[in-house]
């Protein structure tokens, strides 16, 4: 129990620090005399509300997994901010810096804490200690990208050294300067943090809301992905699967269940969510606001058990309509799940397999993740007779099993460079059609006024 408060006590010192403060960081004050030993660290670390929650959300609002009817995008909890980049316009921007800027640097302030912490606690097995730092760079590395996802260009190896990158906090003083670098650095801190977590991590997975070695691989593998680096990504998926490759039967689970799955099920290689998104509140069958998009709960066979799992009709004034239920966390609102699960890995690999020309491997790993999808006895094995054939048999798969977890941002930004994978988003809404393009420039959102107007930082350009 004094544990319990010390850690509580610790917590509110930050909160109330970043009260205080209006962009990226808080000053140094006395929170740190409170980290006195390897327990203290642990205990920041363990804390699942400040660590494992609040992760940016605006990347999956922007995306094409769910519309707006006329009612939602005029509910009186639809801001006009959030009407902004639900339309993708020119000037969307947040005022405020939380909480898709601030909450998840506060996650890195708080793996600063420990890593600092760290190098003056003397007498503790190193190999704890080792784990521990593991921890904390796998959080800190872990938040960058999120927000890099939504506030850099999405990653090309011929301009990540011109493009900008974000500030990249690597202690917990307030008194060195923000500064934004290159994407280049940016990526190159976030897989060598990475990198060390995998040699430090444990392979034991304890619980799914604490880094482990396979969470590691994981996510290196989804970074390297988003980098287009398909050969370390697929180096790292096979690591990751190598320590823990358990799929979810999902004849097993509850068809008529509005929360489905379990938080912590046996798919989950690490666990954490998005900030709520009021647009994309899935609700109930006669009050909700985010509805699936129609063309998307089409691509799905009648026995293919995610059309259940994942959609439930809706009805009254909603009805022709579908919410989403199938968010790896057991809410019917829109506080989604976007940690990494094995599934999303299985798909991975068989991606990186497909780019190589590896086509046995490829469709090996969709037909293992597919059979535990569909209805006992109703699956027909896919085949590719090309590499190409295959790589968009996978991707479209991609499309229907990670849909709501903050990946589908991502997957545009990085396939809208092959014109053969390449969309135009389109909304249409109080008779006004609204596009995105493939490549334009807002797949890079503006970072909040509060933060520019409070630093030196460059704003995105337009």
């Amino acid at each position: 129990m004094k544990q319990i408060i010390k850690c509580l006590t610790i917590i509110l010192l930050v909160l109330l620090s970043f009260s205080c403060q209006k962009f990226v960081d808080i000053k140094r004050d006395s929170t740190q005399e409170f980290i006195e030993t390897i327990s203290d660290c642990q205990l920041l670390l363990n804390n699942y509300s400040d660590m494992n929650t609040g992760y940016p959300s605006d990347g999956e609002a922007s995306a094409d997994n769910y519309y707006l009817n006329e009612a939602g995008y005029l509910a009186t909890t639809t801001t006009a901010e959030d009407r902004d980049i639900y339309s993708w316009r020119s000037t969307a921007i947040h005022s405020s810096a939380a909480p898709q800027w601030q909450t998840p640097y506060r996650i890195v302030y708080f793996s600063n804490l420990v890593l600092e912490a760290l190098t003056k606690i003397e007498g503790s097995e190193q190999s704890v200690k080792n784990d521990i730092r593991g921890q904390a760079l796998f959080f800190r590395a872990y938040s960058f990208w999120q927000i890099a996802q939504l506030y850099t260009k999405p990653y090309s190896a011929v301009t990540a050294n011109l493009d900008l990158g974000i500030p990249l906090r690597l202690s917990s003083d307030i008194n060195g300067k923000s500064e934004r670098g290159t994407l280049e650095q940016t990526y190159s801190k976030i897989t060598t943090d990475l990198l060390e977590a995998v040699d430090l991590l444990s392979p034991a997975l304890t619980v799914a809301s604490r880094p482990s070695k396979a969470a590691a691989y994981a996510m290196l593998a989804r970074v390297y992905l988003s980098m287009e680096d398909y050969q370390k990504a697929l180096i790292n998926a096979n690591a990751a699967l190598k320590i823990n490759n358990q799929l979810l039967d999902y004849s097993t689970l509850n068809i008529t269940s509005n929360t489905p799955f379990d938080r912590f099920n046996k798919e989950v290689v690490f666990h954490s969510l998005m900030t709520r998104g009021i647009t994309m509140n899935p609700g109930s069958a006669t009050n909700n606001t985010g509805k699936i998009d129609l063309s998307l709960v089409a691509m799905y066979d009648t026995n293919d058990l995610r059309r259940s799992l994942f959609f439930k009709a809706n009805s009254g004034s909603h009805t022709g309509s579908f919410r989403f239920t199938g968010n790896y966390e057991p809410v019917t609102v829109s506080t989604f799940f976007n940690g990494i699960a094995n599934d999303e890995l299985y798909l991975t690999r068989a991606e990186c397999y497909a780019r190589s020309g590896n086509i046995p491997e490829s469709m090996a790993d969709l037909n293992t993740l597919l059979r535990t999808r569909w209805k006992v006895g109703t699956y027909k094995e896919l085949t590719a007779n090309t590499a190409d054939e295959a790589l968009s048999k996978i991707l479209v798969e991609r499309r229907k099993e990670l849909l709501m977890r903050g990946l589908r941002w991502t997957d545009l930004r990085r396939l809208n460079k092959d014109s053969r994978f390449a969309v135009t988003l389109t909304r249409t809404i109080l008779g006004e059609t609204y596009t995105l393009p493939p490549n334009d420039p807002r797949y890079t959102l503006l970072i909040p006024n509060e933060v520019i107007n409070n630093s030196e930082l460059s704003q995105n350009e337009r």
